[in-house]
Parts: C-alpha cells; structure tokens; sequence
C-alpha cells in the first residue's frame, strides 16, 4: 500500500564521514551518482542508526536540505545495499520514520490504531517527549513513540561473533530486525539511554494509568528483507526493558515499510512477528 514519496531523490557514493571540511559524525562527504567530474558536496546523515551504511564506498539516496542555507546541500535517507546481487534499499533517517507514522495513523493503516478521534505531535509528559498523543476511537488516551529500525541481520550476535558465520544457505528476506544499536564507550553501557528513558517512562505510565491511557512502542523497520523484529540481544539493559514493557501493557507496533530507487515508500505490514 502506498504510503510516502520523496521528492528529488538523487543516488550518491560515500568518498568521507566524518566530512574532511565539517568533523561532526552528522556530516559526510558524497558524490553524485553519473557525476563525471567528481564534484564533492557535503550531506547530514544522521549519526546514531547509520551503523556502517553511511561510510566510506557505500551507496545512499538523498534529498534536497530542508535549509538552502546549510552547509549540507543534501540529507542522506536511506542506504542502498547489494546482497547475492538482490538490491536493498534501507530507510536509514529517523524523522522520516515519525512522518510514515503520521501518514500510517491519517490512512488508517495500523489495525490496532484506525479510526482515531486526533492526535498532536511532540507530547510531554513525565521527563520524555513522546512523539504522539492522541485519542483513539473508543475515546482512550494514547501516548506513542516511534523508533527507527535500519538494522538486521540473520543472526543478532555482536560483529566478532559473527565473523566466519556462513549465512550463504538462509532466505535473503528472513533476517532479524534489532534495535538499539550503535557506538557506546563500554560493551556494559546501554546503546541509547534516550530509548531506554522513553520505554521504562511508558513502563511506569502504563502501570499508574491500569488501562486507562493506551501506551504503544512504535518500531519502523524500514527494509525488505526481513522477517521478524526483536529487542537486541547486544543491549541486554534495553532487552530487558523491553520485555518488562510488554508485560504491564505496553503495546508495541511492528512497522514495516519498504522504498524504492524512485522515493516511494510502501506500507507492508504493522505486525512484523516479534522474538521474545
């Protein structure tokens, strides 16, 4: 089902990230795809979630800035990945997965949130912001927080565990969505103390409100080539937060959405299974 096109799209190659001009890890130096006098312009690509698919060689699909008066001509959003020579396209940008949201709730497309009487962007509440608030069709309160998911593979291992693990025999499409993660000073730390907050603060509202107010963890898994989602093995301090989610009430929305070259963004399911 369509769900979102992205005007201006253009094909790029990493040649930098961090940028040579500009240090921050939110910035890269690219290439225009066919540009044969290898012209260089700076792109923001978002830092936590890239995970390797916005380096060094890698191919990437960009829009226009949203400021004309950046340093960055572009904004990286999703990667573009070659596997047993099937293409994948991976929504790598976080923003874009709250718009989907939007376009998601305003279309009716997830089953367990149709038909809702409003909503409102950026809510407040405790010490988080969440990204919705809203009333649902019975009248219910919901609060909701989107996290995108640009991560998979067909085992949730750290990166050495992996290493010399044959994957050459399993379905392309059946890997494991993970989230959180991402670069952390000590293996023992949790990857995004952000997320953590949001999921143990919809935790303890879920437990206070005793079904009065709906929470709900949306996850926007935007590739392909998956089969199921779960919280990653590598963050065992948001894995068992997670866990402690969904047992006192927490809902949780498993979004998948798959692009194509062109822009288009495809609603495929709201019910990606979940490993437990």
């Amino acid at each position: 089902m369509f769900l979102y096109k992205l005007p201006n799209v253009y094909e790029a190659c990493v040649v930098k990230r961090p940028s040579k001009t500009s240090k921050t890890p939110y910035v890269a130096d690219i290439i225009l795809k066919g540009d044969d006098t290898n012209t260089e312009y700076m792109a923001h690509a978002a830092s936590l979630g890239c995970c390797g698919l916005v380096e060094k060689g890698e191919s990437i699909i960009m829009k226009d800035a949203p400021n004309p008066k950046s340093v960055c001509k572009y904004r990286v959003m999703m990667a573009k990945t070659v596997e047993r020579g099937i293409e994948n396209i991976i929504g790598i940008d976080p923003k874009i997965a709250e718009d989907m949201v939007e376009m998601a709730l305003n279309k009716n497309y997830f089953r367990t949130l149709s038909n809702i009487r409003n909503y409102k962007r950026e809510y407040t509440i405790m010490n988080s912001r969440f990204d919705y608030f809203g009333t649902d069709a019975n009248g219910t309160p919901f609060i909701m927080e989107v996290k995108n998911v640009p991560l998979a593979d067909y085992v949730d291992r750290y990166a050495k565990e992996k290493k010399g693990m044959n994957f050459s025999d399993r379905d392309i499409n059946s890997k494991i969505a993970y989230f959180p993660d991402g670069y952390r000073k000590k293996q023992k730390d949790t990857v995004s103390p952000r997320a953590l907050k949001h999921i143990t603060e919809l935790t303890q509202i879920a437990k206070e409100a005793k079904g009065r107010v709906r929470t709900i963890m949306c996850y926007v898994i935007q590739r392909h080539d998956v089969s199921s989602f779960q919280a990653s093995n590598i963050d065992p301090i948001y894995k068992a937060a997670f866990t402690e989610a969904v047992k006192n009430g927490v809902e949780v929305i498993t979004m998948q959405v798959g692009w194509d070259a062109d822009g288009t963004a495809n609603f495929i399911r709201d019910d990606l299974p979940i490993n437990h």
